[in-house]
């Protein structure tokens, strides 16, 4: 039997290869976007889901196949739950400077708050698109 083909609407080599192990068994053949030359979708949500679903939709009409895409981020609590859906990009910085820059600035942050009340969450939303026009999304 033909595996399945999905496209993963993320450039992310970890992360292609962790879900590509968790997907195997499901007899699912899934392709990073960058083979179809899908270049990242612009993250216009207000949420991890609509950024997901931006994602995933974005692959699927470029590529006419199904999708999977994910969106996460750090929420704090003494921060009103940012940096939330602009994790990545909290710092302004990109690259490979963005991680240390993201982790200086919200250390910055919470320098007069103090350490039990620095509780936070990461929050994952992985979506599923049959195509991009799916109404129903599987989240």
């Amino acid at each position: 039997m033909t595996a399945r083909k999905v496209v993963l609407a993320s450039s992310n080599k970890g992360k292609l290869k962790e879900l590509q192990n968790i997907l195997a068994a499901k007899n699912v053949n899934l392709i990073p976007q960058s083979d179809f030359k899908v270049s990242d979708a612009d993250e216009t949500g207000l949420s991890f889901v609509e950024n997901a679903i931006i994602k995933a939709r974005h692959a699927c009409e470029v590529t006419g196949l199904p999708s999977i895409a994910d969106d996460s981020g750090i929420e704090v609590d003494a921060l009103n739950g940012r940096p939330g859906i602009y994790s990545a990009r909290f710092s302004g910085k990109s690259g490979a400077e963005a991680d240390p820059a993201n982790n200086v600035k919200l250390l910055e942050e919470l320098s007069e708050i103090p350490e039990p009340k620095r509780t936070a969450r990461f929050q994952c939303v992985i979506v599923y698109l049959r195509h991009a026009q799916d109404p129903m999304p599987l989240i």
